[in-house]
């Protein structure tokens, strides 16, 4: 592979999506049009927890955090998917310059998966302790854990991030283009001519504690949602109480699901190809998903999108 050139730096290329011209600019227009609508959904929902004061609560924070590192999360992946896919000729990449874009897709996934636990536990708060939700929630607590959410990410991102760094990298082999559409840990793994299994460890062990873990802790904070729902004696209240909830697990299934389909697997069974459709649905479908998803399940959220763009409307009348 291109492992040193005149500089001296290890320098990689993408895997095109297609050798076929004509299917390019489909592919670039799909894709631009998802990484538009991500900015465009998470934006939205940024500016109406903001602007309405009735969203002012612990759980609509959460949401336009989720929100921000969705935003952030596009924009570390789709403008160098997008360059590579409108370039006739290959787009490359520093080992450092992997590295980077390694950190920060850590830092937002991981901090993305970790605060839907985090979501989870304040619906089991306001849902199983009523009478106590704005003690156990309180505005400092809710900053602490979303701090703390990045910091822990922050700290897998540098750690994976130097790891890439001392992968074991041949000579000229040809086998410089990574497998995938940006510089996942596995794809660049494969590109490795030497032992790989400390970096496999670290890799496993960083999505135990990203995944499984919060994951569990969804399902735990669920079982006991799901107990004191069907508790409530009111149809109706159900219903609310459900509604609430729904959203949230359907985001929960779509980012743990291919997460775990990707770094929940035996290194020995990782298909490239699989990796990259997976890729495809959590780096460029998901972020435009859960706006949806959130503002279609979420009551409270359209009521406020309705009010946001009737005042609006009358303000321009005006």
């Amino acid at each position: 592979m291109e492992s040193e050139n005149q500089t001296g730096m290890t320098i990689f290329h993408f895997h095109p999506f297609t050798n076929l011209p004509e299917m390019r600019p489909l592919i670039f227009g799909a894709f631009l049009i998802l990484y538009l609508l991500s900015l465009l959904g998470n934006s939205t929902i940024i500016f109406i927890v903001y602007s309405m004061r009735s969203l002012h609560t612990p759980m609509y924070f959460f949401l336009a955090n989720l929100a921000v590192l969705e935003i952030a999360y596009s924009c570390t992946i789709a403008p160098l998917t997008l360059a590579n896919v409108a370039s006739v000729r290959k787009v490359s990449i520093s080992l450092v310059g992997c590295g980077t874009q390694l950190f920060f897709f850590t830092l937002l996934g991981g901090s993305d998966c970790v605060l839907l636990a985090i979501m989870a536990y304040d619906r089991y708060v306001a849902i199983c302790h009523p009478l106590n939700y704005t003690v156990v929630m309180n505005w400092r607590v809710c900053v602490r854990l979303v701090a703390g959410t990045l910091i822990m990410s922050c700290f897998f991102g540098f750690q994976l991030s130097m790891l890439i760094q001392t992968l074991p990298f041949c000579g000229n082999n040809g086998n410089s283009e990574i497998n995938n559409f940006f510089c996942d840990f596995p794809a660049v793994m494969e590109l490795a001519c030497g032992d790989t299994h400390i970096h496999q460890t670290a890799l496993f062990i960083t999505s135990v504690i990203v995944l499984t873990v919060p994951f569990l802790l969804i399902c735990i904070s669920y079982a006991f949602i799901v107990t004191a729902i069907l508790r409530i004696r009111s149809v109706a209240g159900r219903q609310r109480a459900f509604s609430t909830c729904s959203s949230h697990l359907m985001v929960v299934l779509l980012q743990y699901g291919c997460g775990s389909l990707i770094y929940l697997r035996p290194s020995s069974s990782y298909s490239p190809e699989e990796g990259r459709v997976v890729s495809v649905v959590y780096t460029f479908i998901t972020p435009v998903l859960n706006p949806l998803i959130y503002s279609i399940r979420n009551k409270e959220l359209k009521d406020a999108l309705r009010c946001t763009l009737r005042r609006r409307v009358i303000s321009q009348r005006k």
